[in-house]
C-alpha cells in the first residue's frame, strides 16, 4: 500500500496556517542572502505564493517563475499582487520545465522534505541557474523540534495517534543540507539557523488555524471526541498563555546557500 501523502489543496487555508510563518522566516532569509535587484528567479514549490510575494516586494526581480504541483495553491498565488511580475505554473521539482541556465537564482522555501529525491531536486536547481548563480533554501528543522506544528504533532505521537508527515524529513537536518549542496558541486556554501515567533490571540485561534493543516485535520477528524478533548488539553498545557490570553511560541528553520561553479 502506498504511503499517505499530504495534499495542499486550499491556498487560503495554507495562508493562515503556514503562510504567516513562511514570510517571517523568509524575510530573515532574504536579509541574509542580500541579493541584488534585477535577477531572474525560480521559486520551486512556490505553493500559494507566500515567499514569491516576498521576492517581488523586496528583491525587484526582472522575472520570477513559480512552480508547484498543486493547481489549487497556484490559483491562490495568481490572486496575489506578486502576479504582476511572477508567472505561476504546475511543475515537478525533479523535472523543471526550463532550459539550462535560465535563471540567476533558484530557491525552495519550505519544500525540500516534500521532494521524493532531494538530491535530484537540488541538481535541477543547479541545472537551471547560470554559472555563478545562487542555489538557496530554508526548511523547518523537522527532526529537531523546529516545526511550527510540533506542539500538536508531539502530543499526537505521545498518544499513539499517527498523522502524515512529509516523505523526506531527514533532508531538513543541517548536515543533510550541507551534504546535498556539496554533493551537487556547489561552491561558497554557507548555512544559518533562522528562529521566528508567532503570537495568537488565544488557544482557540491557534487550534482553529492549526487544524487547517492538510495533515493534522484528517487525523483529528478520525479521532474519538474524547481523544480530541484529551489532545486539546495536552497541547494547551504545552502553550501557556500570557496575562491577556495570548500564546507566543517559536519555530526554527535551517537555511543554506551556494553558487554554481562559474
Amino acid at each position: 500500500m502506498p504511503e499517505p501523502t499530504i495534499h495542499f489543496d486550499d491556498g487560503a487555508a495554507y495562508e493562515q496556517m503556514m503562510g504567516v510563518w513562511s514570510r517571517s522566516a523568509g524575510g530573515i532569509f532574504l536579509d541574509w542572502l542580500a541579493p541584488p535587484a534585477g535577477l531572474r528567479w525560480i521559486d520551486i514549490g512556490c505553493g500559494n505564493g507566500a515567499f514569491t510575494e516576498l521576492l517581488v516586494e523586496r528583491c525587484s526581480p526582472v522575472e520570477v517563475q513559480g512552480i508547484d504541483p498543486s493547481a489549487e495553491q497556484l490559483a491562490f498565488a495568481r490572486t496575489r499582487p506578486a502576479a504582476r511580475v511572477a508567472e505561476f505554473r504546475q511543475g515537478d521539482a525533479m523535472a523543471l520545465p526550463f532550459a539550462d541556465g535560465s535563471f540567476d537564482a533558484a530557491v525552495m522555501a519550505l519544500v525540500l522534505v516534500f521532494v521524493p529525491d532531494p538530491a535530484k531536486g537540488v541538481s535541477e536547481m543547479v541545472r537551471v541557474v547560470v554559472p555563478g548563480g545562487a542555489v538557496v533554501t530554508y526548511m523547518w528543522d523537522m527532526l529537531g523540534g523546529g516545526f511550527p506544528l510540533d506542539p500538536i504533532y508531539n502530543e499526537m505521537k505521545a498518544m499513539g495517534i499517527a498523522a502524515t508527515r512529509p516523505p523526506r524529513l531527514d533532508a531538513s537536518r543541517m548536515e543533510a543540507l550541507q551534504d546535498l549542496w556539496r554533493g551537487a558541486g556547489l561552491q561558497d556554501v554557507q548555512t544559518r539557523e533562522i528562529t521566528v515567533q508567532r503570537t495568537f490571540s488565544g488557544f482557540d485561534e491557534f487550534w482553529a488555524i492549526s487544524l487547517k493543516s492538510p495533515a493534522i485535520r484528517p487525523a483529528v477528524a478520525a479521532m474519538k471526541p474524547a481523544d480530541v478533548e484529551t489532545l486539546i488539553a495536552r497541547v494547551r498545557a504545552r502553550l501557556p498563555a500570557d496575562a491577556d490570553g495570548r500564546i507566543t511560541y517559536s519555530a526554527r528553520a535551517h537555511a543554506i546557500r551556494g553558487r554554481r561553479p562559474g
